[in-house]
């Protein structure tokens, strides 16, 4: 039998509970994310999370300007911004240590740091009040799918039915797995101790011993974040299981070995240790069967974009797959998941596996970074980079047309505030400044803003729910074949 079709075969004579029209399997950011986003259209969610607690370190994590930007489009952004702290969007790119590009198109042209633990639970917090249900200590065991649903198996032996099954289970993904998707890609060479701290010596010391060891072969950082914190790195061998976490002591044992001090470290923030697998699945989607998050990818933590393509793909799929369930989606669109997130996640792999050659001790990879450092003086150069961390370059291919086809719409200002306001329902907008057009047949899925003083340099745009441009132009006809396209048949009902 197919294994992409079945796996652990449930029991037919035990009961199955059939309520849900999809099961995320992982409650971290991603599949909290996206089940807040099935909720905006009314689609019943459940959301199996095998851990019963929360993680017991703090590690911060930063989301870029990309994923504020989504955050914003749906007003979760002030309750995060609350929660964490601003730092310039510079220095991403293998720590190079360059300044931000001045202008970059971002209402949001920052880094939040926040604290892991903080964002899970305030995107679980959220997709609850959505509606979502979420259980904690309930694992996927396997599953069977079928023209009608997926029939979903618990540690437990209990049986749960559902339309469609994501699993949003992280790098070890069990729904991968059983799935039979491939995860191809590289194991993992080397490990890296990372973490906050506070240091007690001056700075002017650790300076000095900075540019001393920038002329020996070794993989090591203390950079200052302000307020007396540094983030450190350095190699993880020869300190403690990789299977604990690591500690302050596993720091200083490997300050002490490259530059003969520990700085004083000490009060950490977080620490963590991590390696640099890197890995792409071969498929997003088998039949009702998604992955999303890091159960499709994985890679190094450096430039710090995991978490955040993690989300991003939440807010790519969210809207498509309820559309799907609701029963307008055109014949394609489910696919174009896959389609658009997959070469995302194909171009951050490559990024990360060249900022990780630019850790490494040899002299190559060194005299590369020297280089590299050189023409990131150039702001071009440094912008792309930045762009690309952040993922406010992505240019979704939507076929020919002006460049700003395919790219997400800054928070533009329009007569009702900013743009990214009108957005909180999670649905399509059309945005016309010659206040000729109507979405008519659309208007169940698509809003409409008649705004002649938006700061926009084109007549009108379609925007999907997560804010890309599908179609730019001031013709009627021209436009509803676009509305088709994206949001399916038009209904009977006129209006704007």
């Amino acid at each position: 039998m197919d294994s992409s079709q079945f796996t652990a075969e449930p029991s037919p004579s035990d009961t199955v509970e059939r309520d849900f029209d999809v099961i995320i399997a992982g409650c971290g950011p991603t599949g909290a994310m996206l089940a807040a986003e099935l909720r905006l259209h009314d689609v019943r969610v459940l959301v199996l999370e095998k851990e019963t607690e929360p993680v017991s370190f703090v590690r911060i994590v930063g989301l870029h300007m990309r994923s504020l930007e989504l955050m914003a489009m749906r007003g979760l952004l002030d309750r995060l911004l609350e929660h964490g702290r601003q730092r310039p969007a510079a220095g991403f790119f293998a720590a190079i240590p360059k300044p931000a590009p001045k202008g970059l198109d971002s209402a949001h042209a920052y880094l939040l740091g926040i604290p892991q633990p903080v964002i899970v639970h305030l995107l679980e917090e959220h997709a609850l009040a959505m509606g979502a249900q979420v259980r904690h200590g309930c694992a996927v065991a396997g599953f069977e799918q079928d023209d009608e649903g997926v029939t979903v198996e618990l540690a437990d032996g209990e049986l749960l039915r559902a339309r469609y099954l994501v699993g949003c289970d992280g790098g070890r993904s069990t729904v991968r797995k059983l799935l039979g998707v491939g995860f191809p890609g590289e194991p993992s060479r080397t490990e890296t101790l990372m973490g906050e701290m506070e240091v007690g010596v001056p700075q002017e010391e650790i300076a000095a011993k900075a540019t001393e060891l920038r002329e020996t072969p070794q993989r090591f950082w203390l950079r200052p974040f302000g307020e007396g914190v540094y983030s450190v790195l350095v190699p993880a061998a020869g300190v403690s299981d990789r299977a604990q976490p690591p500690t302050l002591e596993d720091f200083k044992q490997q300050l002490r070995a490259i530059a003969g001090t520990d700085f004083g470290v000490h009060s950490p923030r977080w620490l963590s240790r991590f390696g640099d697998a890197t890995r792409l699945a071969e498929r997003y989607r088998v039949g009702r069967v998604l992955l999303a998050g890091d159960a499709a990818h994985i890679h190094p933590p450096i430039g710090g974009q995991g978490l955040n393509l993690g989300v991003q793909d939440a807010f790519n799929l969210g809207w498509k797959l309820a559309a799907q369930v609701r029963g307008w989606a055109p014949e394609t669109l489910l696919d174009t998941y896959q389609a658009e997130r997959h070469p995302v996640a194909e171009e951050v792999l490559d990024n990360t596996r060249a900022q990780t050659e630019l850790l490494s001790i040899e002299p190559g990879p060194q005299a590369v970074r020297r280089l590299l450092t050189e023409l990131m003086g150039f702001d071009e150069v440094n912008r792309h980079l930045i762009e690309k961390i952040t993922a406010i370059g992505i240019r979704y291919d939507f076929g020919a047309g002006p460049d700003l086809l395919g790219r997400r719409l800054p928070d533009v200002d329009v007569k009702q505030g900013h743009l990214y306001g009108l957005l909180h329902r999670g649905r399509g907008l059309l945005l016309d400044r010659t206040e000729r057009l109507t979405v008519g047949g659309w208007s169940d899925r698509v809003d409409y803003l008649a705004d002649p003083t938006a700061a926009l340099d084109v007549p009108c745009v379609l925007l999907r729910p997560d804010g890309h441009v599908t179609w730019i132009g001031d013709d009627q006809q021209d436009l509803a074949d676009h509305l088709s396209r994206w949001f399916g048949k038009p209904t009977r009902r006129r209006g704007r």
